[in-house]
């Protein structure tokens, strides 16, 4: 008779997944996608302070510091490519449109249960960055804690 490995003997102690569980996962998985994209999207357009900058103001500082850097001394140069740099992504992410609707409706389906799940409160939705009547859309009751 054939001994087995302890690694072999430890692999046909372990039971298999049961579809339930693995149905549970794929649910968990899906809700925090839809969470996560939510709160990142409600994070990037959150009003900032100050006047809004417009593709053309940006464009034109670029065009300013590229007729800068050609002269410009080691240091100056290193501060002109950072501040290139993010303004190019800011330009680049001002043209990118996001679907909000879209995202607010997978979390509204999602948040509940992730919430109750991970034990996250109205309170700690709210700090986020959350809107109240998205939260009632979602069916988070407002608690006193």
């Amino acid at each position: 008779m054939p001994v087995k490995s302890p690694a072999k003997a430890a692999k046909a102690a372990k039971s298999a997944m049961s579809p339930e569980h693995k149905k549970a996962l794929a649910i968990g998985r899906e809700e925090s996608r839809a969470v996560r994209r939510y709160l990142e999207a409600i994070e990037a357009h959150k009003p900032k302070r100050g006047r809004k900058r417009t593709s053309e103001g940006i464009q034109n500082r670029l065009n300013q510091i590229d007729a800068k850097l050609p002269g410009a001394d080691p240091l100056t140069r290193v501060h002109l490519v950072q501040e290139k740099m993010n303004l190019e992504n800011e330009l680049a992410n001002k043209e990118e449109t996001v679907d909000l609707g879209a995202l607010e409706k997978d979390f509204i389906g999602a948040a509940k249960g992730y919430g109750e799940r991970k034990g996250i409160t109205y309170a700690a939705w709210r700090a986020a960055g959350v809107d109240a009547t998205v939260l009632r859309q979602a069916g988070i009751a407002r608690t006193r804690g």
